[in-house]
């Protein structure tokens, strides 16, 4: 190829659409897809994340609601979006779970999502009424064990996070509790306290409200440390080897989203949970920030989607 020749090929190349758009991007609004309802608690944390990444990015992200079947509406809408950078997605421990749970899902945890960063994880909140002779895991297991099948736990509905903990639980503990399904989270805790039920697993930023005004007690934390919330109260793992449960939150995009985008937008996430006033107000209600980089939040993906499989199996739960 002559100079002259190797100079234009130089240009029209400089000049292509593709690249122009590449290294512009983002020169137009992202739409950012949260497979929940507004004001729910994985939208509060999508708007804070938006908020965020819109002032780095100097671009809006415009929050999509896309609420329905166990999250699947959303995810399906999110892995069927255009990669091109411009759909990004709240991707949530059920996008792995739901995949056990339903007889079909219209997407694949590992092949049509690329994850970005795991931004944070919510423990659940082993509680029992306030007032019950319960003081703790072992007094539970004791009791279970005294009267197998004799005594109930609540959960928010079958496949639910609590229901799939308070199962986990059982197994490793090797006890024979009886599971009542409600409609939902709210009817954990109005069980609980009045003693329809023994005890209850609802999220950790559900319960805390409600055990520091001492309506509940807790006995443990699904996770596998104290959590700052309530940093008096230890991990149920303590008790029951093995024992780790939790739901988590990350930002995800449509698999071959541009690698530069992923990388992008990774970077301006560890920047921001980096900063202490960002991370606080994100941690505020017991939300623990992990922030887990774009490659092992992919390893992640694949290995929970495991995880979780086991624990489907063990509670014999089905959503169809």
């Amino acid at each position: 190829m002559h100079r002259r020749q190797f100079v234009a090929a130089c240009g029209a190349l400089a000049l292509s659409p593709k690249l122009v758009n590449a290294q512009a991007w983002p020169n137009k609004p992202i739409r950012f897809v949260v497979p929940y309802i507004p004001g729910s608690a994985p939208d509060v944390l999508a708007r804070s994340i938006s908020e965020r990444l819109s002032s780095a990015l100097g671009q809006s992200l415009v929050i999509e609601n896309r609420p329905g079947a166990g999250s699947n509406i959303g995810n399906e809408a999110i892995a069927k979006a255009s990669a091109d950078g411009y759909t990004i997605g709240l991707g949530t421990s059920a996008m792995t779970t739901n995949p056990s749970l339903y007889r079909k899902v219209n997407y694949e945890p590992v092949a049509d999502f690329v994850g970005i960063n795991l931004c944070v994880t919510m423990p659940h909140l082993l509680v029992v009424a306030a007032d019950s002779p319960i003081k703790n895991v072992a007094d539970l297991i004791r009791l279970f064990k005294e009267g197998p099948g004799k005594y109930n736990y609540a959960s928010g509905g079958n496949g639910s996070g609590a229901h799939l903990a308070a199962e986990l639980f059982k197994t490793l503990a090797n006890v024979d509790v009886v599971h009542v399904p409600y409609k939902g989270a709210p009817e954990i805790i109005t069980s609980v306290i009045s003693k329809a039920a023994v005890c209850g697993f609802p999220t950790l930023s559900t319960a805390v409200p409600l055990v520091k005004s001492g309506r509940l007690r807790a006995l443990g934390v699904t996770g596998t440390k104290r959590n700052h919330a309530l940093p008096e109260v230890p991990s149920i793992g303590d008790t029951v080897a093995g024992f780790d449960y939790g739901s988590w939150f990350g930002l995800i995009a449509p698999a071959k989203t541009p690698s530069e985008v992923v990388q992008r937008l990774d970077a301006e996430l560890q920047k921001a949970f980096a900063d202490k006033v960002f991370r606080d107000k994100v941690q505020a209600d017991g939300t623990e920030v992990v922030s887990m980089g774009h490659a092992e939040f992919t390893t992640f993906i694949r290995n929970d989607m495991v995880k979780m499989k086991r624990i489907v199996e063990m509670s014999g739960a089905r959503i169809d």
